[in-house]
């Protein structure tokens, strides 16, 4: 899995023109899977997602997480973080999961962060064509692969 995580002011999906979901201050995670990730990726991401210290604690450093703040989180699909752009400039998205694969670990991991964080997320809709909106706070940007534990 790789995963994009944004701290966030705010941040909304909308689709269609109608709002599905909108968050105050936490995380925005764009999240992408391929046919390799499993029950033990999801878990591992989950909980670095949840306390990732990001956030600034009353000194203005960053050692704060978003279960910790009280915060939110958004998840949303992004088959393109699997893009390879090894040979031309058309990117290829072959390791990208199809939904037969990619919807089940993705509902898995919205009840994981849901466990994780102790109260329910916000998400995008799998496979729709959504318009992302966010203020960036920071800019705090983090980028996670679960084939790349670093």
């Amino acid at each position: 899995m790789r995963a994009v995580i944004q701290r966030v002011s705010r941040a909304s999906v909308t689709i269609e023109g109608v709002v599905r979901s909108a968050i105050g201050n936490g995380l925005l995670v764009l999240v992408g899977i391929e046919d390799a990730d499993s029950p033990e990726d999801i878990e591992w991401l989950c909980g670095k997602i949840v306390n990732l210290r990001i956030f600034n604690d009353e000194n203005g450093v960053m050692n704060v997480s978003v279960k910790e703040t009280g915060g939110d989180i958004l998840l949303v699909s992004q088959f393109t973080l699997h893009a390879s752009t090894k040979k031309g400039n058309r990117p290829s998205y072959i390791r990208a999961s199809k939904p037969d694969i990619a919807v089940p670990l993705y509902e898995q991991t919205i009840r994981t962060l849901t466990t994780h964080l102790g109260k329910p997320i916000a998400t995008g809709e799998f496979g729709a064509d959504m318009k992302v909106e966010l203020l960036n706070d920071g800019p705090v940007t983090i980028l996670f692969d679960t084939r790349n534990k670093e």
